[in-house]
């Protein structure tokens, strides 16, 4: 059996400093809170660290698997993702928190299923795409069920509601569709229905409404919807360039709501500047090279598809994160990637990489014969079964002496 690679170095080097970045920062930003509410400075670290644990666990479980046998799971993962995200909204079994019901919560742990439901949607395109050799290039055959995989995940999401998740899944389906070769008319029709349906959404609810342009003009309300983003970019003002100096934020202690989990971004560019926040900001942007190059080096479609997906996911969202931060994008409730204190968000990220890692690893010699054999058996049935159809012989009659019988 041939040795499967090393996993990356570089991979596993970037999200290594992105973890030790959170973990030093959530402690920073939570301890007034944890002290205040818990008398405990280092209470949601301890918490931190329990997630990154189980996530370190999941990312090796995840960088030592045949990363193949997603490819078979990919619709029951797809299918459990929906039963939870449906589930979560059923009054009494989701948590309802800030007016949103994203969470399952079992007194002091939760979970928040869209999440692995961002992981399950990328297998499920991965699939779709790799098991045509032409990818997204026909829309009826893969486009349009990514699409149905995408709607079904998306409407899910919205009823929590959850804007800044549900805008996720399309913006990595149409970066998945793209490199999988579907036509830019296609794109541009999808665009040109999807994005006056999110505006209608949108502009149909005045709360929604002023939260999403508040980032154009915060001032407007500077108590109401524009606080979040003035004491944001406060934040990020008084840092400078060198920042305040690690753990000497001022923004939070009770100013900047959410300052260790949506908002964190902000700590960091006060206690260390405009260079470290350039430097998180680069590393993100590195671990989308690494990902990138890996996906091109993989040893089959699916997992090309796969690191694309996922790196996509992590990548577009860290963006994002720091868009809201920055005030270059509509306030959104989406963590910042290995960063933000949120367990559920740390371990499917932590276990999303260590799939990519995994694809850098490659398969066994064996595992790849062991497809191609499952994919003509497969190619042979569906062979016999369009034959069958230009005749009137059951689909029961497979031998070759009946076949010519009946004939």
């Amino acid at each position: 059996m041939m040795q499967r690679r090393p996993a990356d170095p570089l991979l596993l080097a970037v999200v290594g400093a992105l973890v030790a970045t959170g973990a030093v920062m959530v402690f920073s930003a939570s301890s007034v809170e944890g002290m205040t509410d818990f008398h405990d400075p280092a209470y949601f670290l301890k918490r931190d660290l329990l997630w990154l644990a189980l996530g370190g666990a999941a990312a090796w479980v995840g960088m030592k698997m045949d990363y193949g046998s997603l490819r078979k799971a990919a619709p029951w993962l797809f299918g459990i993702a929906v039963a939870l995200l449906a589930l979560v909204l059923v009054p009494g079994i989701g948590a309802m928190e800030g007016g949103a019901q994203r969470w399952f919560a079992f007194k002091s742990f939760s979970f928040e299923p869209s999440e692995f439901a961002k992981l399950a949607v990328v297998i499920m395109l991965a699939k779709i795409f790799a098991d045509r050799e032409d990818g997204a290039l026909s829309f009826n055959r893969a486009g349009f069920p990514a699409l149905i995989c995408v709607g079904i995940c998306f409407g899910l999401v919205i009823r929590e509601p959850d804007f800044g998740t549900a805008s996720l899944f399309v913006i990595t389906a149409t970066v998945m569709l793209y490199v999988a070769g579907a036509k830019i008319t296609h794109l541009l029709t999808m665009m040109a229905v999807g994005i006056p349906t999110l505006l209608l959404f949108v502009y149909s609810s005045p709360y929604r409404r002023d939260r999403f342009t508040a980032f154009l003009h915060p001032w407007n309300d500077p108590q109401g919807t524009g606080y979040h983003i003035i004491q944001s970019l406060l934040a990020l003002g008084s840092g400078g360039w060198h920042g305040l100096g690690l753990g000497e934020s001022r923004q939070k202690f009770g100013y900047l709501p959410e300052q260790y989990t949506d908002f964190i971004y902000a700590i960091i560019g006060e206690e260390l500047g405009f260079i470290g926040a350039a430097i998180v900001l680069a590393l993100f942007l590195a671990l989308a090279y690494r990902g990138v190059r890996i996906a091109m080096k993989s040893d089959d479609r699916f997992g090309y598809y796969l690191a694309i997906g996922i790196t996509a996911s992590i990548v577009l969202q860290a963006l994002v994160n720091i868009g809201v931060v920055t005030s270059t994008w509509p306030v959104t409730g989406v963590p910042l990637p290995f960063i933000s204190y949120g367990g559920t968000s740390l371990f499917i990220s932590l276990f999303g990489v260590g799939i990519i890692a995994g694809v850098s690893r490659g398969r066994s010699r064996a595992a790849l014969a062991a497809d191609t054999r499952a994919r003509e058996d497969d190619d042979a049935y569906f062979a016999r079964g369009r034959r069958h159809r230009r005749s009137s012989v059951p689909r029961v009659v497979t031998r070759q002496s009946a076949l010519r019988r009946a004939r």
